[in-house]
């Protein structure tokens, strides 16, 4: 009943908030304005939606959730705040891309050094066990400054970093459940609900969520795969190295789609955060697609990978990680090989925050 009771709470608050923001936003004109690059849709829509998808959770964790089970909790809620209210000044007054850094390395080391959240160990994959210390701190700092990079470049079309959100959500949700972590299990919920109010809106092309939800919705997740990776009931359940390739396996939409377009850019001899289109949900919708039609793509390809890669949990934890990698771009080849973009006025998309 708890569980059903956050899912609830959490989807009413953000449903019943979010008019009240596109509201706000018609009066004050704050837009997310058409550029010729990333975006034509023809009319400004509003980017504050990740102030309902915060509230939503916030609001219903610190309600439902027992502190106690959740260790350090109030760092974790401190740091999405910080993430918060960088994400709320970018939509309205941009930031240059060196104070959101700034502000993603500093609620980064609030996850790692005062809540704990940090790999410890690679658990035999590539052959390594534990880290040193130091090493320890410099990984964890990396992956969740990528991970929280990677879901705010993904934020390109409808729907797309709201649906990963949930179903990367509620995969963590189903193996904290197994382990009867029923506190990782609220918070996950309580998140679900946001988003899942939150895309009824965004569908509709009435508002997107902007960096203050994508920025958010990447740090739960990395909040949610390195504790998944640390917790010592999963190892108990799976062999060691296999949980951080399912964790990678997990976030497979963000975390290849970075990797592919960093890649391209710097092959190109241009700056990895410099925008374009090469993004595969850009080609998907270039090629003539709607937006929830590349998002349910991109929906389908997360999910295929997640039961992909459960199936083979047995199989060797690096060769299943080269070969999901080999899929992932053998895949993006042939969409980009058959995906000719129709032409530049029919596309649709929301502007790469991240990359401005």
């Amino acid at each position: 009943m708890t569980l059903f009771l956050t899912f609830v709470t959490s989807l009413i608050i953000t449903y019943l908030s979010i008019p009240s923001i596109i509201k706000v936003a018609d009066e004050k004109h704050l837009y997310d304005l058409p550029s010729e690059i990333k975006t034509s849709h023809s009319t400004g829509i509003p980017t504050l939606g990740g102030i309902a998808i915060f509230g939503g959770t916030l609001i219903t964790s610190t309600f439902f959730i027992d502190f106690d089970t959740i260790p350090r909790f109030n760092y974790i809620l401190c740091a999405m705040t910080l993430l918060f209210f960088t994400g709320v000044k970018d939509d309205v007054i941009p930031l240059t891309p060196s104070k959101k850094f700034i502000a993603q390395v500093i609620s980064a080391g609030i996850l790692v050094f005062k809540a704990n959240i940090r790999l410890t160990s690679l658990y035999g994959l590539f052959g390594i066990q534990a880290l040193p210390y130091w090493i320890s701190i410099s990984i964890s700092l990396f992956t969740i400054i990528v991970i929280i990079n990677a879901f705010n470049l993904i934020d390109g079309i409808n729907g797309l970093t709201g649906g990963v959100g949930i179903i990367v959500g509620l995969t963590f949700a189903f193996f904290f459940y197994q382990i009867q972590e029923t506190g990782w299990v609220v918070f996950i919920l309580a998140l679900c609900g946001s988003l899942m109010a939150f895309l009824k809106f965004n569908f509709a092309n009435k508002i997107f969520m902007g960096d203050t939800g994508s920025l958010l919705v990447g740090c739960i997740s990395v909040v949610l795969c390195i504790s998944f990776i640390e917790h010592p009931e999963v190892q108990k359940k799976y062999s060691n190295s296999f949980t951080p390739v399912f964790a990678f396996c997990i976030l497979i939409i963000p975390l290849f789609d970075t990797l592919r377009v960093f890649t391209i850019r710097i092959f190109n001899k241009k700056s990895p955060f410099q925008g374009d289109r090469k993004h595969l949900h850009h080609i998907l919708v270039d090629g003539g697609l709607t937006h929830w039609q590349a998002s349910f793509i991109m929906y389908l390809a997360n999910l295929s990978i997640i039961l992909l890669a459960y199936s083979l949990k047995h199989i060797s934890a690096l060769f299943l990680l080269f070969g999901v990698l080999a899929l992932c771009t053998v895949l993006s080849f042939l969409l980009v090989s058959f995906h000719k973009p129709k032409s530049k006025s029919s596309n649709i998309n929301k502007p790469q925050a991240i990359e401005h």
